[in-house]
């Protein structure tokens, strides 16, 4: 078994503008949009958390404070919660600022993933580490990035999150060309594309927002030219380690089977929402009733 560092860092891009979701995302931040009662980002440094990484670095942009403070302390209204004795409140407002270690720094001109896991590089160092993007969001119970990290551990190099999809949906997606290893869920990479049109897609795993990298793709990426969309990819970095292992280790692929919601897409949006929802013990009773008695009546 390949012996290598254990990890302790992930780094989360949120430096996006968030159009899609115009006019709420003006002045707030795409990423401190609720899904039920806590920010989508606040489910991901929870992920993070979960899966063992206890130091956090937020990649960010312009008007993105509100991504700090949420993670900061708020003394006076934890105070007043205090004052009432709401103890239940209080716990739920000191809980996202006690959940990690957290850093933050700013992308300037939006370049491309790449270009933002590229900001990381000063404060990960010579570590392997892991990034989650903002718009997935991966069911607690599906411990897809905890699975990513035993397989890090356990062959060394870059894993890379995988799902099946439809091959006219490819084209949405960086896709994987892939072999065998000899386990269900995991995949040798052994190629990867930015966006492929459907009918020159080399498979339909399409490439998630989970990745666990090897250090050695921060001098890759510095080397990247500008590619799809006029912006570094990370997929094209990747792809230059997949042709060349002596540069940093293989690249496998988790294949995940799990529940995963689009925040960044509207409709999965409000699916996420409503399925969460649903599946809460103090929730779910009353508006599945209630769910239940309008879709009949729309029907």
């Amino acid at each position: 078994m390949t012996q290598t560092p254990s990890l302790t860092k992930a780094v989360i891009p949120a430096a996006g503008l968030g159009t899609r979701f115009l006019p709420a995302t003006k002045a707030t931040p795409k990423e401190m949009l609720p899904v039920v009662d806590k920010p989508a980002i606040q489910y991901v440094v929870e992920e993070a958390v979960a899966a063992g990484l206890s130091d956090v670095l937020m990649i960010t942009g312009r008007n993105k404070r509100p991504l700090e403070d949420h993670f900061d302390r708020n003394y006076e209204l934890e105070e007043a919660l205090s004052r009432k004795g709401d103890e239940q409140r209080l716990a739920k407002v000191q809980e996202s600022s006690d959940l990690a270690t957290m850093h933050y720094v700013r992308q300037g001109d939006p370049r491309g993933l790449g270009h933002a896991v590229l900001c990381a590089a000063p404060h990960v160092g010579d570590e392997p580490f892991a990034v989650l993007l903002g718009d997935d969001l991966i069911d607690p119970r599906d411990p897809l990035l905890a699975r990513m990290v035993e397989v890090r551990e356990r062959f060394g190099g870059s894993v890379v999150a995988l799902m099946e999809v439809e091959p006219s949906q490819i084209h949405l997606y960086g896709c994987a060309a892939v072999g065998p290893t000899g386990e269900s869920d995991v995949v040798k990479v052994t190629g990867l594309v930015e966006k492929p049109l459907p009918t020159e897609a080399p498979s339909n795993y399409a490439v998630i927002g989970r990745y666990v990298l090897d250090p050695a793709v921060f001098a890759i990426l510095r080397e990247t030219e500008p590619g799809r969309g006029g912006e570094i990819q990370l997929t094209d970095a990747l792809q230059k380690l997949v042709q060349d292992e002596r540069a940093g280790g293989p690249v496998h692929g988790v294949v995940f089977k799990g529940r995963r919601y689009d925040t960044g897409d509207r409709g999965d949006y409000l699916r996420a929402i409503v399925r969460l929802a649903c599946e809460r013990e103090d929730l779910g009773p009353d508006f599945r009733t209630w769910l239940r008695r309008y879709v009949s009546e729309e029907m």
